[in-house]
């Protein structure tokens, strides 16, 4: 089968990876002169089954209020008239429940853990690097009340077999000798020792060129203009290079991906939420942590990435504008120089920034739609990289014609009622 994958992502290009193995005769679309420049350049480096969860939650709405009061906030929303932007955030409001919450994070963690799975077989099989650790995620609380509110995380946790371990403060700088500096910052954490780190960027172009050895063509520096409808099913890519012709057409472009479907009157909730990172050289290994801190307070992720320090975070809802806010780059550096000190050299990080594909409910959007030939994998959030090995898999599986190894319920568009025009 010949399959047109459009985006040349971190899940872009696993779902060509896994569709090459398959058998299938596939072409990457992408407007990039080559893989992963745009959200899956600079991300967290996180590849965290055990952190997967909705942003929408009991109790998220009047924290949302106090983050917005915060110095270093953790979310910004800067007006601007979009009535996409009001029908998700009113959308994401209803799923702000207990019984909401449970049922998206039980899909998220099916997807993610799936993933880290075929992540570990893909670099048994590959031997792919990518300045990759398997010590794990510590969640660091600040203060007593958010140490006291895992109950119901755990719960999750303990119900999908996720690996924890709650942490006083001893075990946090155990796990992350560095911290020992810095011990009045915070009363414990929630270790996820399952968890990995990694260099999306460096993966996405590593499998990359195994596909390319596997045959797949990669037509980077194309603009891809529209999906062409022929009756009830898709005909066509319209791009600036001509229109290509294939069996399959598979959408991840991220935030992007409603812009193409919305004239074939296919509407998801995928919105940009705008994430921002600094990369910081490591100038003393033992300041540095030797994982990923996620900061719950501020909910920033501080990552070792070989010699380097990657710190990720903040919820911008801006649109789809990539503008760089030094405020944003500020609470990166009081997050990292708070908790380790001496581990880098934040005057000369690179400050980078770029749209996560978020839906309201937080789980991706996967599979195959209404419109034969047209599938979609999209939606990943600030999880496309946890999620993506196990992305490629499923969606070669369901182009395929192949039963996905696991239960795809909850994770398509037909979860949400009005998707089609």
């Amino acid at each position: 089968m010949k399959v047109i994958v459009l985006g040349s992502g971190v899940i872009g290009v696993t779902c060509a990876y896994q569709l090459a193995v398959a058998g299938h005769d596939v072409t990457v679309l992408d407007r990039q002169p080559a893989a992963a420049l745009e959200t899956s350049y600079g991300n967290a480096g996180e590849v965290s089954p055990g952190y997967s969860a909705p942003w929408a939650g009991p109790g998220v709405p009047l924290k949302a209020i106090k983050w917005l009061l915060m110095q270093h906030r953790p979310l910004v929303i800067r007006p601007h008239l979009d009535l996409a932007f009001i029908r998700w955030g009113l959308a994401m409001l209803r799923n702000c429940t207990a019984e909401r919450y449970e049922v998206n994070k039980g899909r998220m963690v099916r997807l993610a853990e799936y993933s880290r799975d075929c992540l570990v077989e893909l670099r048994a099989q590959t031997g792919i690097r990518y300045d990759e650790r398997m010590q794990g995620t510590l969640q660091l609380f600040r203060t007593q009340a958010q140490l006291d509110g895992t109950a119901a995380d755990i719960a999750v946790l303990q119900r999908y077999g996720v690996r924890y371990e709650l942490l006083d403060m001893d075990g946090c700088i155990r796990h992350e000798p560095a911290l020992a500096r810095t011990r009045e910052k915070f009363v414990g954490g929630l270790l996820l020792p399952g968890d990995e780190t990694g260099d999306c960027f460096k993966f996405t172009q590593n499998l990359a060129a195994l596909a390319a050895q596997r045959g797949v063509q990669f037509r980077y520096g194309t603009q891809i203009k529209r999906l062409l409808l022929s009756g009830k099913q898709i005909d066509g890519v319209v791009t600036d290079a001509g229109t290509l012709k294939a069996d399959a057409y598979l959408v991840a472009l991220g935030s992007h991906s409603p812009l193409l479907l919305k004239p074939l009157g296919v509407r998801i909730p995928v919105y940009p939420v705008k994430g921002y990172s600094i990369t910081v050289p490591i100038t003393d290994a033992s300041g540095a942590p030797e994982s990923t801190v996620m900061d719950e307070t501020h909910k920033v992720a501080v990552t070792r990435l070989g010699d380097r320090i990657r710190v990720g975070g903040t919820a911008e809802l801006a649109g789809y504008t990539l503008k760089l806010h030094d405020a944003r780059r500020q609470t990166l550096e009081h997050v990292v120089t708070d908790l380790f000190p001496h581990g880098g050299d934040v005057s000369r990080a690179e400050f980078w920034c770029g749209l996560r594909p978020m839906t309201p409910d937080g789980t991706p959007v996967l599979g195959a739609t209404r419109i034969p030939k047209l599938f979609l994998a999209t939606g990943h959030g600030t999880l496309g990289w946890t999620m993506a090995a196990g992305t490629g898999r499923v969606m070669a599986d369901v182009i395929g014609g192949g039963t996905p190894q696991i239960d795809m319920a909850g994770l398509t568009v037909d979860r949400y009622p009005n998707a089609y025009a």
